[in-house]
This record gives structure tokens, C-alpha cells and sequence, in this order.
């Protein structure tokens, strides 16, 4: 029964031996609210509200949805938690509203390569060349290639990779810590891959620079021509690269003409787009995993 503020008026005239009638009428009131406050006097002596058991009242109400729509669409990378602080509810609730009544669930911010206006359009009109080329060549003919750099420090995983320690040992010498020094060790790779086998890997001594010099001698010439001689055996390739600097001097061009003709050249390639290199999107994040966590000399 929802509350009357006529309870205390009501139990004085009731005590004074007036009928349910007429309190009614005196206090202009429905005389339903003065029989239900009349019986509760009868049955407990008094009319004070029986305190209410069960859950309280939620929170989750159409004016909490709506703050929280709002704030979703305004930053929809905005924390649970700092909102459930911001509102004065429960974190739950806020989850609850979110993946309930918003159908709304949580992602990772994916890694990608910012494209400006202009390199969107001049990505565009480079895939419809690339579209066309490959109308009368096959894609699988292609030779994928790409350097990377590896350290040879673990990369610890910051969400996943924990400990499970006493809260004493919480702030001791056995905690670990993941170090990252300034100038880490490491190496660059370069490797090529096609829809039918796939190229050595080339290691690059530390400290030596990638020329045009280094690039054509320890790459092209020492290790992709002879395995390209081998493996296509004298059939069709067409051989991609990025456009480094080292990659697109005129002395590189020429070696590309003479020994890799029918290569991807810069009116072909679209520059900034590692998702279009399956070296990039998929080889090196596959070997980056095989060596996660792992320490080398």
C-alpha cells in the first residue's frame, strides 16, 4: 500500500471513535486510503509504515539508461568504473545497462595505419591499377617481401602475463619486474613468402645500415635471385617490396629491371599499406608469437 501523509490525522480521529465515513469526508480523501490505514491500526495498534522487506529499488531506471546513452555516444571509450563513480552506482549496474539494454559490448582498439585524404585517394586509384593488373597476371605469381626489426628482449603481455603472489610477497624482491632498456638488442630480418613456398631468411648484421648497396648485394642478388631461379624455374614471378628509400634508388631500379622484371614498381604499389602485404598482416605477427616470452642471447 503506497504511503499516506493522512496516516497520523487519520489514527487521531479513528481514537476518537469517528467512523471510516466520516474521516473520509473531513479530511476530503478516499475512504479506501482511511479503511486501509483503519485496518492496519486495528491489527498493530498503531498506523506508522511497516518498514518494507526485500530488494530496494533499482537503480537501473530510464533516466540512468538515458545518461548513460548519452555518455556512451559522446566518448564510447569512457570507463565503467569512472562512470559508476560519476553516477553513485554500482559497477554492475553500468555493465548490466551497457550489455542488457544498450546491447553494447566491449572491443580492443585494433592497431592501423592512419591514412590522410590524400593517401586514401591515392591508395584508391593505385588498387584499381592493381585490380586491373591482375586481370592478366596471377596474384599467385606474386613474391610478398618485407624487413622487420626483432629485439631479442621478451615483449611481456601487460594484460594477461601475471603472478600469483601473497599480499607479503606483493612488495618483495620476487615481484617481477618487465624491463625496457633505452637500446634493446636486436635484429633485422627481411623474408618473402608466395602462394607456393617461401624465401630464406635474411639476417641483417647489427649496425649495418639498409642502403641501396646492402639491399641489392645481401638481398636481391645473394639470396632472392638464386632461390627465384630455383623455385619458379624459369616460369613467371612478379616481385613486390615497399618503397624505402634503398628500394626505389636508380641503381635498385636497374637491378629490378635486369633481373626482376614485371616487379610491382610506385605507379602500381600504394604506399602506407601494410594490409595489403600478407607479410606484414600475418607472417610477422605469426613469428613475433613463436618467440614471445622467450629470452635470447
Amino acid at each position: 500500500m503506497k504511503s499516506s501523509p493522512h496516516r497520523p490525522s487519520i489514527e487521531l480521529l479513528f481514537k476518537r471513535g469517528l467512523g471510516s465515513a466520516e474521516i473520509a469526508r473531513r479530511l476530503q480523501i478516499s475512504s479506501s486510503t482511511v479503511r486501509n490505514v483503519v485496518a492496519a491500526i486495528k491489527k498493530r495498534g498503531d498506523a506508522s509504515e511497516v518498514k518494507k522487506s526485500g530488494r530496494p529499488r533499482s537503480v537501473n531506471t530510464r533516466n540512468t539508461r538515458a545518461i548513460i546513452k548519452k555518455r556512451i555516444i559522446r566518448n564510447d571509450g569512457l570507463s565503467l568504473n569512472r562512470m559508476a563513480s560519476q553516477l553513485g552506482i554500482a559497477r554492475s549496474t553500468v555493465q548490466s545497462i551497457v550489455k542488457n539494454d544498450l546491447k553494447l559490448k566491449s572491443y580492443k582498439l585494433r592497431r592501423g595505419q592512419y591514412l590522410s585524404d590524400k593517401s586514401k585517394a591515392m591508395r584508391l586509384e593505385k588498387c584499381r591499377k592493381l585490380l586491373q593488373h591482375f586481370q592478366v597476371r596471377r596474384v599467385s605469381d606474386v613474391i610478398w617481401t618485407d624487413e622487420k626489426i626483432f629485439t631479442i628482449e621478451p615483449l611481456p603481455n601487460r594484460q594477461n602475463q601475471r603472478q600469483l603472489l601473497s599480499k607479503d610477497d606483493s612488495m618483495s624482491p620476487k615481484r617481477r619486474l618487465a624491463h625496457n632498456r633505452l637500446f634493446p638488442k636486436s635484429v633485422m630480418v627481411w623474408a618473402g613468402i608466395t602462394a607456393t613456398g617461401k624465401t630464406p631468411l635474411v639476417f641483417i648484421e647489427r649496425n649495418v645500415k639498409i642502403n641501396s648497396e646492402v639491399y641489392q648485394k645481401i638481398v636481391l642478388m645473394d639470396n632472392l635471385l638464386p632461390w627465384v631461379t630455383q623455385h619458379f624455374a624459369g616460369g613467371p614471378f612478379i616481385l613486390q617490396q615497399d618503397w624505402a628509400p634503398s628500394h626505389g634508388s636508380r641503381s635498385t631500379l636497374a637491378v629490378l629491371e635486369a633481373h626482376f622484371p614485371g616487379f610491382l614498381d610506385k605507379n602500381l604499389w600504394p604506399a602506407s599499406s601494410p594490409d595489403l602485404n600478407p607479410m606484414d598482416f600475418s607472417v610477422w605477427g605469426m613469428l613475433e608469437g613463436k618467440i614471445a616470452g622467450k629470452v635470447f642471447a
